[in-house]
């Protein structure tokens, strides 16, 4: 029996290999494009000709992924960073600070709003009205109470898990959020989600998955002021358990 249970544990590492060494999109498909795109090419220089340009084999740049019938994007992401910018648009504080979200939410809020962003990876670019601290979300380099308006949005899910090089911790979400807590200036407002089920579950080393009631445990010094919530592709205005996993939107203040 013993020998049987470990040839499943084993048959279960084995499908985490295949999986995580599996190309996408397969090579059918990649074949498939690549043809699509030299007769595209062919299609190209026999059409009447553009003076204005040259076109050398030397310059061709093939992106045989993008002819989708359908814009690209994270659902997630796109719908919780437009919630999150609104957020702070509409509360326009003199200075925001964000702590590890997407930079691409973070460099488009602070042309709006003197920003600061702190992240244990530098930024490569500079950007007016964009600052950057070398920081840790777990212990966090400002004094208490000192911070009116912050972010962290889809961050506290992952601290500890290793995935972006941070140190492995099993209470990361529970220091991360209170060091949130923490610097919150008294009035301030905080923006967070993060992913929610019907259980607290590890997706190891992805992020972990929290209930609508751990999630307010853990900030429960805090006023919850809005919550909203994302099942596929839709935002939803309360928590439905049924849906199983989705993502959290919450706006907090102290």
């Amino acid at each position: 029996m013993k020998k049987y249970i470990k040839q499943i544990s084993i048959l279960k590492y084995l499908i985490i290999i295949i999986r995580t060494l599996n190309i996408k999109p397969s090579f059918y498909k990649r074949i498939t494009n690549l043809g699509s795109y030299f007769n595209d090419l062919r299609n190209f220089r026999r059409s009447e000709s553009n003076n204005n340009f040259i076109i050398e084999t030397g310059d061709l740049y093939p992106r045989i992924f993008d002819k989708t019938n359908e814009t690209k994007l994270d659902p997630i992401y796109y719908i919780q960073g437009c919630w999150c910018a609104k957020k702070i648009f509409d509360n326009k504080p003199a200075h925001h600070y964000d702590i590890g979200s997407q930079v691409q939410m973070v460099g488009i809020i602070s042309q709006f709003v003197p920003t600061t962003m702190i992240d244990i990876r530098p930024l490569s670019v500079d950007l007016e009205s964009l600052s950057f601290i070398k920081g840790d979300i777990t212990n966090l380099p400002f004094k208490n109470n000192s911070i009116k308006s912050l972010s962290s949005i889809c961050v506290i899910e992952h601290i500890g898990l290793g995935r972006y090089g941070d140190r492995l911790d099993q209470f990361g979400t529970e220091k991360s959020a209170k060091e949130l807590s923490r610097v919150l200036e008294k009035n301030g407002n905080l923006y967070i989600s993060a992913p929610v089920d019907s259980e607290n579950r590890i997706y190891f080393n992805a992020h972990r998955a929290m209930t609508r009631h751990y999630i307010l445990e853990l900030f429960k010094e805090l006023n919850l002021v809005e919550e909203k919530y994302i099942y596929g592709n839709k935002i939803y205005h309360k928590y439905e358990i049924d849906k199983g996993f989705g993502t959290g939107l919450f706006h907090f203040r102290k």
